[in-house]
């Protein structure tokens, strides 16, 4: 049976079931895959790829172009536009038919286009950190991009890595895999390379020789052969069911409350426009045609391009500054957020760890405090930490003596580390930690030579000599060992007990030069950093002191209760700056929600008090980022609105980040912030000016169609002008933003949009009216040339209000726009001023406009442009706490 599949496989056939694999041993495992431990060859390799297509989750299908371009079409505005169009052709209008058409296809043209470039930049963006996994072939370990594994890859995994693929393993040492994206575990399963039971077989989560796409190591190491890839996989086939749904960003959230704004003024406006015109007796089309345009003038119907063209600018001036974004929608909340959570190590220090002293209860110089950690540190075969580097790294130590037996693997739960050596004298176990897990397993204490029971008085002292040392900014680790029978060969995290205290490893992290600064720099963008450490009080205090920053530690207290008859200890919720993590397992989540608004440092936590700390920042209504960089970092990176992580980051971190810094530096960060901010303040003022302006238009059109006699601007018109406001606004994503604007976070405020729309929109409106006023009582004006002479006005005032709408200051003078800004406006209203007097003015309806009303609309617009200052003068200081700072 098996060589007939063989020859299947071969012919290109999928492979067989996993259940089969999860039966076979791993010799008929490489056999039936054409494969072994040397791998396959890379022209094998090629091959199968051919076959089976890239290793890729829902992999996005992409559409020919012209499919792409079609498929621009399918908005629900632009399918009204499209056939209202068809109509007006058909009742004898070809004329306003082609105007719509054009313009249509022309806005689509342009959404279509600077997508493409925008999925280009973000395609180029994401392979320069594509994930990668180690992978032999030809005989030779490779790195080589995920998407490039076949079925009967051998591939070779360790602690931090993410499974690329379904694989059953073939070797396996103290090895340990988080399923909980698959299962729910909330600890890692180990797995071995044994054969399933038959009793098995129908329940993946329970076989123990294989490992899964989107899956974490935890600990030890692997290796592996790919069975099933891309979407054959069972993370496939679960994100085909129901594909993998981010959540929603705090500004797409934003847009989501403003679309529902846009809709409710769109909707009442339109509707009594269409009414009121059909009830005048205006033909049925001509009202349907007004009304339709009124809706598309009163959209922003180019925001889905001007964010493009934002995002994709943004993400590219990031890049230049060391700041990789994966996922281009999280620019906006990068320049949202206010609170950002990372470790100390590596972020404020050089994560450079060096040891600084190995010495035994008392403080003294010990020798073989240092040989037990080089031992335990050598044969340990999990994630080797820095503190395990520096202790090899420091000096060589001769171990030949002690042979490796077994180890009991790091886990975030016992904090420590055991390995089994032997030597002439028996078997050793040997474990290293911190220092509180280690005190838990010790019964004697070795001095000089001998051992000791271990007293109260003498615990004390040993308590005491690991605060010092911490005080003094030192990380610190405790050494213990225990003499086992010779015939024990296989150990467990039960054989951590009645162990012999050696003494203390110190090591110092020195600070970054450039800590300080990045501190001050992320304080005055208005980005609070909390510190969630794996260190000690005692050390983070050294650390905060040395970074001149206040350290108070939390107040804690004894009160008799009446109720229960004994005393019970209380937590003072006073202003704090650092708070330990047994504090935070003995407070609700209300309580921590209030301590975590003054406190800075949140030390000894692990992965579960992370996310309860963010969850208590963000239910206060923080936007959170948090930088991370290893294993126990992703769960928390999953449940902070920006998730950071860095270059030479695990896998599994790198997979969960939005951003990644090629630099681990907090001066990166800032500087990204800052770009965030930019691109979210470019977008705000599209979003300002197009909804202020656009209704005063709107307002004014349906206003003027209640008196006049004919429309006050044609469909066509319309249209046109709304284009080419649009079109001013294009350049808006390269603009300068205010100095000011950036210093502080910034988020869509539906309420500030609304009253800004409010506020500036019938202000147009006044001008407008005047010049209605001026055309009918001066120029006796025809509809031709009314029609004309407000579109001129319009375009006119709606433009040149850019300057003003753009910035909280006085334009020019205290906020000069960007070159290509003023640029682009001067060329539209150099085009809107000839459009009367050239040929295709006469193809839109329109007629020559005399001297005379262009020097009262030049008046206009000059005053105009006055009264908006001054409206902005009392808007910015009405809404001061909600608008950008002037």
């Amino acid at each position: 049976m098996l060589s007939d599949r063989k020859k299947n496989h071969a012919a290109g056939a999928k492979p067989v079931n996993a259940e089969e694999f999860a039966l076979l041993s791993a010799e008929k495992v490489f056999s039936h895959l054409q494969t072994s431990f040397s791998g396959l060859t890379t022209e094998e390799a090629t091959q199968r790829l051919e076959t089976y297509g890239p290793n890729d989750i829902v992999k996005r299908h992409k559409r020919p172009g012209f499919v792409e371009f079609l498929s621009h079409f399918s908005n629900p505005m632009t399918v009204i536009l499209m056939v209202a169009a068809a109509v007006s052709g058909f009742v004898g209008e070809p004329s306003d038919s082609i105007i719509i058409f054009a313009i249509v296809l022309i806005s689509v043209t342009l959404d279509f286009v600077q997508e493409y470039r925008a999925d280009r930049t973000t395609e180029a963006l994401r392979k320069r950190v594509a994930t990668t996994t180690t992978v032999i072939r030809d005989g030779e370990k490779q790195e080589i991009n995920v998407s490039e594994l076949v079925p009967g890859d051998v591939i070779v995994l360790s602690a931090g890595d993410l499974v690329p693929a379904d694989a059953r393993l073939v070797t396996a040492k103290d090895f340990f895999v988080d399923q909980s994206v698959l299962t729910g575990e909330s600890f890692p399963v180990e797995k071995n390379t044994a054969p399933i039971d038959n009793a098995e077989v129908n329940d993946s989560a329970r076989w123990s020789n294989f490992v899964f796409m989107g899956t974490s190591v935890t600990n030890g190491t692997a290796t592996a052969v790919v069975v099933r890839t891309g979407e054959s996989t069972q993370y496939g086939e679960i994100a085909r069911k129901s594909a993998e749904r981010k959540s929603e960003t705090e500004f797409e959230s934003g847009l989501k409350r403003f679309g529902h704004l846009i809709m409710q003024v769109t909707f009442v406006l339109v509707i009594f426009v269409f009414f009121i015109n059909a009830l005048f007796k205006r033909g049925i089309m001509d009202s349907l045609l007004f009304s339709v345009a009124l809706a598309v003038g009163l959209t922003p119907e180019l925001l889905p391009m001007i964010l493009s063209i934002n995002l994709a600018r943004g993400a590219s001036a990031m890049s230049k500054k060391g700041v990789i974004v994966k996922r281009l929608a999280a620019i906006q909340n990068f320049g949202s957020m206010d609170v950002l959570c990372a470790d100390k190590t590596g972020t404020l220090t050089e994560n450079m760890v060096t040891v600084i002293l190995h010495v035994d209860i008392t403080g003294k110089d010990s020798e073989k405090v240092l040989l037990y950690s080089v031992i335990n540190s050598r044969h340990q075969t999990g994630l080797r930490s820095p503190l395990d580097e520096a202790i090899l790294r420091y000096r060589e130590v001769n171990t030949d003596r002690y042979q490796f037996i077994d180890e009991v693997p790091f886990d975030f739960v016992r904090r420590r580390v055991s390995v089994a050596v032997s030597d002439d004298e028996g078997v050793l176990l040997i474990t290293k930690g911190a220092p509180e897990e280690i005190a838990k397993v010790v019964s004697h204490y070795e001095l000089a030579g001998q051992v000791y029971e271990l007293t109260e008085e003498t615990a004390r002292k040993m308590e005491q000599e690991y605060y010092e040392l911490s005080a003094q900014g030192y990380r610190v680790l405790g050494v213990a060992y225990r003499r086992i029978e010779k015939d024990h060969v296989t150990f467990s995290a039960l054989d951590e007990n009645g162990m012999v205290f050696l003494g203390f490893v110190a090591f110092i992290d020195p600070l970054k030069e450039t800590a300080k600064e990045s501190i001050e720099m992320l304080r005055k963008t208005g980005v609070k950093l909390k510190i969630l450490t794996g260190d000690n009080e005692l050390v983070a205090s050294h650390i905060c002191q040395q970074l001149g920053l206040q350290v108070n530690q939390i107040r804690r207290g004894r009160r008799y209760d009446k109720a229960i008859g004994y005393f019970t200890r209380t937590i003072e919720l006073e202003p704090v700056n650092i708070v330990p993590s047994s504090e935070i397992e003995n407070i609700n989540d209300d309580a921590l929600a209030r301590i975590v608004e003054e406190a800075d440092i949140f030390t000894r936590v692990n992965p579960a008090q992370k996310n309860r700390i963010l969850n208590a920042l963000k239910s206060n209504g923080h936007v959170v980022g948090y930088i991370g960089d290893g294993v126990n970092d992703a769960p928390s990176m999953k449940v902070a609105d920006v998730s950071i992580s860095v270059a030479n980051a695990v896998d599994i971190a790198k997979e969960s980040a939005d951003i990644i810094l090629l630099q681990n530096d907090l001066r990166v960060v800032a500087d990204g912030v800052i770009e965030g901010r930019k691109t979210f303040g470019n977008t705000v003022k599209y979003i300002q000016m197009a909804m202020s302006s656009n209704f005063g238009n709107m307002l004014s059109a349906a206003g003027a169609s209640l008196f006049l006699p004919f429309l006050p601007m044609l469909p066509k018109q319309l249209l046109l002008n709304n284009l080419l406001y649009s079109f001013a606004q294009l350049s808006l994503p390269y603009d300068n933003v205010d100095q000011s604007y950036v210093q502080r976070p910034q988020r869509i405020q539906t309420s500030l949009i609304r009253n800004f729309m409010l506020s500036f929109g019938p202000v147009s409106s006044i001008f407008d009216f005047l010049t209605f006023f001026v055309l009918l009582a001066v120029f006796k004006a025809s509809a031709p040339l009314f029609q004309t002479a407000w579109f001129v006005e319009s375009l006119l005032t709606q433009t040149l209000v850019i300057f003003a709408i753009r910035t909280g200051k006085i334009p020019f003078w205290k906020s000069q726009p960007s070159r290509l800004l003023v640029v682009n406006i001067v060329v539209i209203l150099a085009l809107a001023l000839a459009l009367p007097f050239i040929p295709l003015g006469t193809f839109f309806g329109f007629e020559s406009l005399q001297i005379k009303f262009l020097i009262i609309v030049a008046f206009f617009v000059v005053a105009y442009l006055g009264l908006v200052e001054l409206l902005k003068m009392w808007f910015y200081k009405t809404y001061a706490s909600a608008a950008p700072q002037r």
